[in-house]
């Protein structure tokens, strides 16, 4: 269809979901300044205490690619709008819990609505001018990593001076203002897959595998990697999966398809994905640790928790920043060489970081580099996904490789938390404390890892031909970036 769109509210769409995006970030990194303080406030055990994040894990890896299907089926501006009333609801439950079951259920409410990030990319395709689409996917898709960057410091600030339920009770706020700009600025487009079936079987297949998975990932280095219910999570999780991607081949409407996830140009960019995410998180681990290390160790710097988030927070300027940048570079080389240029850059910030970790200064540049570079690398990656699939899986795609995401974080954080455990110090008073040489190899694997995603990316295929109607579009002329022209004007 040819383009009508008005400029202006096409601004306002693009900043209400950029918002959304924002939004669903700052409920993930909402607890963690609370983490130590938790046991006391709910009376309950350190154990416990970590189902609090690990609770919103699970459930929005499970529910991301769900919503991302539904999207596709029901409308995604429909689902957008129902995604936010568990945020809402789930950010009410913690406000009032005082143990932490209630807790527990808030948390896992709150990750039902991280599809939001997802269904906004997909719906851009639909509603967003040519011309304005690749700097929006690059600043929506960026919008985790921005609200991870500023809603850190800004959780730390009220937690330290305020009470702590103030944190929900605004996140609240704030997901109720989405779905009010969300009702009142996004359009509502036809489902792009209507009449189709949803694939309930797939659904609770994949949930069943990625819980089993996750699970066994995020409490190994607690119930110990060679442990039987670590092991037994595993072996289910292998099984499961197996299973699930067995029915998603022979079923009719499959919840994801894996065929066009086999594609190469998928499939390279989704483990792409995986290494880029585990590159990005493994600064968030290690770099906020060595701030507020003791400075006796001689390589701590002694920051209080407050002024730690504050030293981190250019980096999510910089992503905000850099990823409409990378859309214009998207635009002009292709999404490919965009995803290469972030990696490469997330690898100079880690050496920045080598050269420079004993001075608050050093890393928060550091900090800046690496974002800066994920803002390029995440803002590339979903113009690669829809520029690969049919109009009518572009919710599904970017929710599965959303989910993708989400498990290069996951591995990340639990290679990263075994390598900073196990290489330690005794302090003065006979605690043990991660090393200067555990910080430095943590360190060198995310250099590693964002070198893995340079490499992955570069051997990404170009689409040399478009699918007639709705599928992908080729990688070498700038209108790629944005995979296809979108089919309903604002």
């Amino acid at each position: 269809m040819k383009q009508t769109a008005d400029p202006s509210r096409a601004t306002r769409v693009i900043a209400v979901l950029a918002l959304a995006g924002t939004t669903a970030a700052i409920m993930q990194t909402l607890v963690t300044p609370l983490l130590p303080r938790l046991p006391g406030l709910l009376d309950t055990t350190p154990s416990n205490a970590t189902w609090i994040v690990t609770a919103t894990l699970l459930v929005s890896a499970v529910c991301v690619p769900v919503t991302g299907r539904l999207g596709d089926l029901l409308g995604k501006r429909r689902m957008l709008l129902a995604c936010s009333v568990p945020l809402i609801v789930g950010s009410v439950v913690c406000a009032l819990s005082s143990t932490v079951i209630p807790m527990i259920v808030g948390r896992g409410l709150q990750g039902m609505g991280m599809g939001m990030v997802p269904l906004g990319i997909a719906l851009l395709r639909d509603v967003v001018p040519q011309e304005k689409l690749s700097s929006s996917i690059a600043l929506v898709s960026a919008s985790m990593g921005i609200g991870g960057g500023l809603g850190l410091p800004l959780a730390a600030a009220i937690a330290q001076y305020a009470d702590w339920r103030v944190l929900f009770w605004g996140s609240a706020a704030l997901a109720v203002l989405i779905a009010g700009l969300v009702l009142a600025v996004v359009p509502d487009v036809p489902a792009t897959a209507r009449g189709q079936r949803f694939d309930l079987v797939g659904a609770l297949g994949l949930g069943a595998g990625l819980v089993c998975l996750l699970l066994g990932i995020s409490k190994g280095a607690d119930w110990g990697w060679g442990s039987a219910p670590t092991l037994g999570l595993f072996v289910a999780a292998v099984v499961l999966l197996l299973a699930w991607g067995a029915w998603e081949i022979r079923t009719t409407d499959p919840l994801v398809d894996l065929r066009s996830t086999a594609r190469p140009r998928v499939l390279l960019t989704n483990t792409a994905s995986i290494f880029t995410s585990f590159a990005m998180y493994a600064s968030m681990l290690v770099l906020p640790q060595l701030l507020q290390f003791p400075a006796a160790t001689g390589y701590g710097l002694g920051q209080s928790m407050l002024a730690a988030g504050l030293w981190m927070a250019p980096g999510g300027i910089m992503m905000m920043l850099i990823s409409p940048l990378g859309g214009k570079l998207s635009d002009a080389k292709g999404p490919k060489v965009t995803l290469i240029s972030g990696a490469l850059v997330i690898a100079a910030g880690y050496g920045v970081s080598l050269m420079l970790m004993g001075s608050a200064w050093g890393i928060m540049l550091a900090v800046m580099v690496i974002n800066s570079g994920v803002g390029l690398a995440y803002g590339s990656i979903p113009a690669l996904i829809m520029s690969s699939v049919p109009r009518s899986e572009t919710a599904a795609a970017n929710g599965f490789n959303t989910l993708m995401r989400s498990l290069g974080t996951s591995v990340g954080a639990a290679v990263i938390g075994l390598l900073l455990a196990h290489l330690t110090t005794a302090s003065r008073d006979g605690r043990s404390l991660t090393s200067e040489a555990g910080f430095r190899t943590a360190l060198g694997v995310g250099i590693a890892m964002a070198v893995v995603a340079v490499a992955i990316a570069a051997v990404i295929p170009a689409v040399r031909a478009a699918l007639q109607g709705d599928g992908p579009q080729s990688d070498e002329q700038p209108r790629s970036a944005g995979a296809g022209e979108p089919a309903h004007s604002l």
